[in-house]
């Protein structure tokens, strides 16, 4: 699967992890009709040092060389479920890291997975996002453009702030996070940015 079209998303996941990573923003992502906007992503590579795909296809990051438009899930730290969406051709291996969603439906379905009512901490951070959405590891792989999955085209065209990644010890200084300028939803505000 190339892109979501069949979903009203014009996004073809080909493309590369930046690109993708940048047009993602402002659309909604829906998990079982649990979801928002997104307003946060960061995009990975396989010469990024920072990525799971550095260094060639191993069992653990299998999925991320898989058909694009696919979720690559790992756990972080042993704690927290990411999601990722697969990018690049087949053989590639290249994500996009969902980091923060503005929650839109399903609000009480992801109070009661998250133990709290504060809207602005349901998804502001890809741990949370994946808690409150109810991702796991079962959907490893899956197909963006099916259920559980809908992605659905924002209605403006967002101003998107660009940064560098967060979190991480590698590559630290690649501007590869993006985010939707003014969201009070960003797992953390981007201190210097650009918008495009």
């Amino acid at each position: 699967m190339a892109s979501s079209t069949s979903n009203n998303v014009p996004i073809d996941f080909t493309q590369s992890a930046a690109r993708v990573a940048r047009r993602l923003i402002g659309t909604t992502l829906l998990v079982n009709g649990v979801g928002g906007v997104i307003v946060e992503t960061e995009a990975y590579d396989e010469a990024d040092e920072a990525s799971h795909a550095y260094g060639g296809e191993r069992v653990r990051n299998s999925a991320l060389f898989g058909p694009p438009g696919r979720a690559y899930i790992y756990r972080s730290y042993g704690l927290h479920w990411c999601l990722n969406f697969v990018c690049r051709e087949e053989g590639h291996g290249a994500g996009v890291l969902i980091r923060a969603l503005e929650p839109t439906r399903g609000i009480e379905k992801m109070i009661e997975r998250r133990g709290l009512a504060n809207p602005r901490l349901l998804c502001s951070g890809p741990g949370r996002l994946c808690q409150a959405l109810g991702v796991t590891d079962s959907l490893l792989g899956k197909p963006l453009d099916r259920q559980p999955f809908r992605l659905v085209a924002g209605e403006v065209k967002p101003v998107v702030a660009v940064g560098v990644r967060i979190g991480i010890t590698k590559a630290v200084a690649t501007p590869w996070r993006f985010g939707l300028k003014g969201s009070r939803y960003l797992s953390k505000p981007f201190p210097v940015t650009t918008t495009r």
